[in-house]
């Protein structure tokens, strides 16, 4: 259930970011935009697993808690971080949004 809970936000955020992008840009960034997603997230995904896999073995810590949710969940920790630097709004000196 955590790792289709973490699906659904990282299919939501893909449609938000495509939407945004769309609106601001053009609908090529927007494309870009979730291509990178998509890039990110699969290489992410794998890389968190072959970590979380050294320190626990395939049924991880509970039934619910297995180390692909772990590693699920390690990969969506490390993007909020990621994607808040990427996406945030930048500002100016006097603390206005451009």
């Amino acid at each position: 259930m955590i790792a289709a809970l973490l699906m659904t936000l990282h299919l939501i955020f893909v449609v938000y970011i495509f939407v945004m992008k769309y609106q601001e840009e053009s609908l090529g960034s927007a494309f870009l935009n979730v291509a990178l997603i998509i890039i990110l997230f699969t290489v992410g995904w794998s890389i968190s697993s072959s970590i979380v896999k050294i320190f626990f073995n395939s049924e991880g810590i509970s039934l619910e808690l297995n180390s692909d949710t772990i590693s699920l969940i390690l990969l969506s920790i490390g993007e909020f971080f990621f994607y808040r630097f990427y996406y945030g709004h930048k500002t100016t000196a006097i603390g206005k949004e451009m």
